[in-house]
């Protein structure tokens, strides 16, 4: 290892923090005992660390240097950037975390995964929340899914579907993973004009993929089945026969048989001649922007993902340690909590197809949110109202400020007429203290529901939300959202003599109309 330079005379003295004089050994490299080679020729560079600094910050570094997975120096890096590899560096010696642009804080964000810094990770992902746009979007999107970020998919895909003419019109669309194009395409909200939008946008990629593939042939691209799901997923059927005759009849992209049956298909609903194996029959235009009725079907797609962060859910008390929730019924989960909204008066509303219902709320505490509470339907026939039952069927989320949906609900039960009926999230979801959020639900089921007014604010165990907040001008109705069930850290729940609206006894209370 090469010498270096003896260090000023007391230069520790100069430095009254611990982050200055931790820069000061990652810059002068003094009693460095490691070194990196990191990234590829022409671009490589060496980095000098200090083996204790990295391995008290990363277990990784730590398997390295003390464990079984020790490596002889130099140590070759060859997946992360230099200037990421500085960058995240600095992060382990200063805690300083500088982030500049998009393509930065994504090799940094992977360089943090690898060597498992997960608070540089949340500060790299907040930042790429921070500084989405049309143009890198679908890379984003690609990013968040390679590292499992499912809340930064939707908020790409929130993007994607509210500005997609500028999505595809930007050229980094020509970039994007044929997966990712499948997944767009995939959306019954998408803001285009037409069709013929997206036909334009794989003729563009499929121009592209032809030029850059080592085997050029005349029709390179019929040939590639992704290539052909993303035509299958073209409806078609919504065009004009004129419209597919000047525009997908003109291409190569479809065989002439393809090309003949969807024109009979356009010009006749009523034709013998099937639509192409595979191709869509949707005559349905794509809806132009997203509201919360639609998030029931926008990413049906990818329920089968494990997007569960249960066991990652993180608090901190007031002594800065950290207490972790686990799976329900575990040591460390606090119970679950009811924050009640008392109605100041209620009144009927007859649900004739679809009744939504929304309120944003903040919350004075970091909690963890699991599902809502709402009111079943009245009985008509007063007499018998408390012996009838009939099948509930709704849909619940929660979103975020921006309208991005964060976590959400199927229900279809037997429930009692003049019941409240609970509602659980498919996974419970951490919620930041003083930001906005928006819980909703969507009634499917014909009958008349209770809908009440509520005051602005409900405590429970000392926890206030106050709800309302950020809703100017918003049309769709609060009434039904009777209560949050949340619940806390089992060392930051208060004490019983906090008061407590709408916590009146056991689980069996909260089941009974007011």
């Amino acid at each position: 290892m090469a010498s270096v330079p003896p260090p000023p005379c007391d230069w520790q003295t100069a430095r009254k923090k611990v982050k200055e004089r931790g820069q000061y050994l990652l810059d002068s490299g003094i009693w460095s005992d490691c070194r990196f080679i990191v990234g590829t020729e022409p671009h490589q560079q060496v980095f000098e660390g200090h083996k204790l600094f990295l391995a008290m910050s990363s277990p990784v570094f730590e398997a390295m240097f003390y464990g079984g997975m020790a490596e002889k120096d130099p140590i070759a890096i060859l997946d992360v950037q230099p200037d990421a590899f500085r960058a995240l560096l600095e992060y382990i010696y200063t805690d300083r975390i500088n982030l500049s642009s998009f393509d930065q804080a994504c090799e940094l964000c992977y360089g943090a995964k690898k060597y498992m810094l997960p608070h540089l990770v949340e500060e790299c992902t907040k930042y790429l929340w921070s500084d989405l746009y049309p143009k890198n979007a679908c890379r984003a999107y690609e990013f968040a899914k390679l590292f499992e970020e499912p809340i930064l998919m939707e908020k790409c895909l929130n993007i994607i579907s509210n500005q997609t003419q500028e999505v595809l019109s930007e050229s980094s669309f020509d970039d994007c993973e044929l997966t990712t194009i499948l997944t767009v395409f995939d959306q019954d909200v998408l803001n285009i004009q037409s069709e013929l939008e997206l036909f334009t946008a794989v003729s563009r990629y499929s121009n592209r993929y032809t030029q850059t593939s080592a085997n050029v042939s005349h029709e390179p691209n019929v040939r590639d089945p992704k290539l052909r799901d993303a035509l299958m997923k073209i409806r078609f059927l919504t065009l004009t026969p004129q419209e597919f005759a000047e525009g997908p009849a003109a291409s190569n992209l479809l065989t002439e048989s393809e090309k003949f049956a969807i024109l009979m298909n356009i010009s006749s609903p009523t034709t013998t001649v099937p639509m192409p194996p595979g191709f869509s029959t949707c005559r349905v235009q794509r809806l132009h922007s997203r509201n919360p009725r639609q998030y029931e079907t926008l990413f049906a797609g990818s329920s089968s993902m494990d997007t569960s962060r249960t066991s990652m859910i993180k608090f901190y008390n007031q002594r800065g340690n950290v207490s972790d929730f686990t799976e329900e019924g575990g040591s460390e989960l606090a119970k679950k909590l009811y924050c009640t909204r008392v109605p100041l008066c209620l009144t009927d509303c007859m649900n004739t197809s679809v009744l939504d219902c929304a309120v944003t709320f903040t919350c004075d505490r970091n909690v963890c949110i699991f599902g809502i509470q709402v009111p079943a339907q009245d009985s008509i026939d007063d007499d018998r109202q408390h012996n009838i039952s009939y099948t509930e069927l709704l849909y619940a989320h929660l979103l975020d400020a921006d309208g991005s949906r964060l976590t959400y609900t199927h229900f279809t039960s037997r429930v009692s007429c003049r019941s409240l009926i609970d509602i659980s999230f498919n996974r419970p979801i951490y919620i930041q203290r003083n930001k906005v959020y928006k819980v909703g639900v969507v009634l499917h089921k014909t009958g008349l529901y209770p809908v009440g007014s509520y005051p602005n604010q409900s405590m429970c165990n000392g926890v206030v939300f106050t709800f309302g907040q950020g809703q100017t001008g918003d049309s769709v109705r609060d009434g039904l959202i009777r209560s949050i069930i949340f619940s806390m850290p089992v060392n930051q729940s208060t004490s019983s003599s906090h008061t407590s609206y709408g916590i009146s006894g056991g689980p069996s209370e909260h089941n009974k109309f007011p």
